[in-house]
């Protein structure tokens, strides 16, 4: 299935921030080994990005790093004590990001981020690398795990936004996740192929609409 009828001039715009917006794989992985080895686990393959970039991180420590249900909650403080002081540093912006985000707010655009990752530290990541001051608000999970999937952050992004209608939004991201999310909360989905994702995968989840760049995203949207 299609998600929406894609259309331009969409006037609230939603960001995925691993892979769609920053290259933060390296980090991640780092923190992911350190967790493990810190709790005395065997850590698992971890050469594929795309099972791991994506999914709320809670539900890599319980799924592909089989953290007993016990220590999941160790897992996850040790590894944002580990990203905020190693992990976050092996992250980058990609380039025409920033070209992107100022040329869409000079349309009038508000935008958001809307990641799985740990608000707190998705807000540091935008802090750290120059993010904050290009876009209007940072949406991501809770720390208490209560609002983790696309499909919840997408409503709760759009209301920091105060966006009364869904069908003048768009979500863009890298991954299925995305894509299942934009499906389920009901707003269009633009895939990028530059990320760590599929476009199989988001195909599959049926995203039909995929930018190469940032600056073929805008092309997508502008006005």
């Amino acid at each position: 299935m299609i998600i929406g009828e894609y259309m331009k001039n969409y006037d609230y715009i939603l960001f995925d921030l691993d892979g769609t917006l920053t290259e933060s794989a390296a980090g991640v992985r780092l923190s992911i080994e350190h967790t493990m080895d810190a709790l005395g686990l065997s850590c698992p393959d971890l050469s594929d990005y795309t099972l791991y970039i994506g999914p709320p991180l809670e539900d890599t420590f319980r799924g592909m790093c089989a953290v007993p249900e016990e220590l999941v909650q160790t897992a996850m403080q040790t590894y944002r004590d580990h990203y905020d002081v190693v992990g976050i540093k092996n992250n980058g912006v990609y380039d025409g990001v920033f070209e992107l985000l100022d040329s869409l707010r000079e349309l009038g655009c508000k935008l958001a981020i809307c990641t799985s990752k740990n608000e707190p530290v998705a807000v540091r990541v935008c802090d750290t690398f120059g993010l904050t001051a290009h876009i209007d608000a940072v949406c991501g999970s809770t720390p208490d795990g209560s609002l983790k999937a696309k499909a919840d952050l997408i409503p709760y992004a759009l209301r920091t936004l105060g966006c009364s209608d869904k069908h003048r939004a768009v979500m863009i991201g890298d991954t299925h996740f995305d894509a299942d999310g934009a499906r389920l909360a009901g707003v269009d989905f633009i895939g990028v192929t530059y990320g760590y994702g599929t476009r199989a995968s988001m195909e599959n989840a049926g995203a039909a609409v995929f930018a190469a760049s940032p600056d073929e995203i805008l092309t997508l949207i502008k006005h």
